[in-house]
């Protein structure tokens, strides 16, 4: 499995860049990191929208558009995984539609926990920025044990909270201990962003692998998309963490 697998996240595991032989122009790490930067822009843009509908006169204005970004987000990085030359196209665009959904999301906790939002923004760039810190100076290492401890254990989380929505959705069945303010529901979240910051060493590792391995160019668009799927999921936990302690 850990050969098939690199990494956690299914944007960034080693068959997206196995067999991508550059015939022009390499993939660069600057590369990758200006693109990143771009599609945060991106996500910032959009995301200002939602926000701002969220705080307009109409009631549920930003609901439509926030919807059609969690969708329509999901369905065009599905594309991109699968068409990884699309990237250069589908991963700004699925940065914007990420922005309305995180916009409409964001602005709802905020509603309810005044200031969590960018205390959650903060958050994330700050674990972006010491996980960053810690990879490039060796105190973490994507070894093969602990890549594999970190695939078993994502895709743990991923099927409890697919479990969770069949059992919400079909069945109106609520898990409360994961999902109150209470010690087991906080130690669960804390749990869950930790695991998230560890799959952006992953992605790290594997964009690096990438560079070194003479990927194409456009791979450079499909690695800073691959970042921009950990980096929301993680910025989703930490604003959820934040909430269940403010409800506390």
């Amino acid at each position: 499995m850990a050969n098939l697998m690199r990494t956690s996240n299914p944007a960034l595991n080693e068959k997206a860049f196995k067999g991508q032989v550059a015939f022009g122009e390499a993939m660069t790490l600057q590369g990758t990191v200006n693109k990143t930067g771009f599609l945060l822009l991106c996500v910032v843009a959009t995301a200002a929208w939602t926000w701002g509908l969220s705080h307009s006169p109409v009631p549920g204005a930003a609901i439509p558009w926030m919807m059609g970004g969690v969708f329509g987000g999901f369905i065009v990085a599905l594309v991109t995984i699968f068409k990884p030359n699309w990237a250069p196209l589908t991963a700004p665009i699925y940065a914007l539609l990420e922005g309305l959904a995180l916009g409409g999301i964001s602005a709802i906790f905020e509603l309810r926990y005044p200031g969590v939002a960018i205390q959650a923004v903060g958050l994330t760039f700050g674990t972006l920025f010491v996980m960053l810190l810690a990879y490039k100076t060796g105190m973490i290492r994507a070894t093969q044990g602990f890549k594999l401890g970190v695939i078993a254990a994502t895709g743990g989380i991923a099927l409890l909270y697919l479990v969770e929505m069949v059992l919400g959705g079909f069945f109106h069945i609520q898990v409360p201990a994961i999902n109150g303010s209470g010690a087991v529901g906080i130690g669960f979240s804390l749990f869950v962003v930790v695991l998230a910051a560890l799959n952006l060493v992953l992605d790290f590792d594997m964009i690096e692998s990438g560079v070194q391995g003479g990927a194409p160019k456009y791979m450079e668009w499909y690695g800073a998309f691959g970042l921009m799927v950990t980096l929301i999921w993680l910025y989703l936990e930490i604003l959820r963490l934040l909430a269940k302690a403010r409800r506390r």
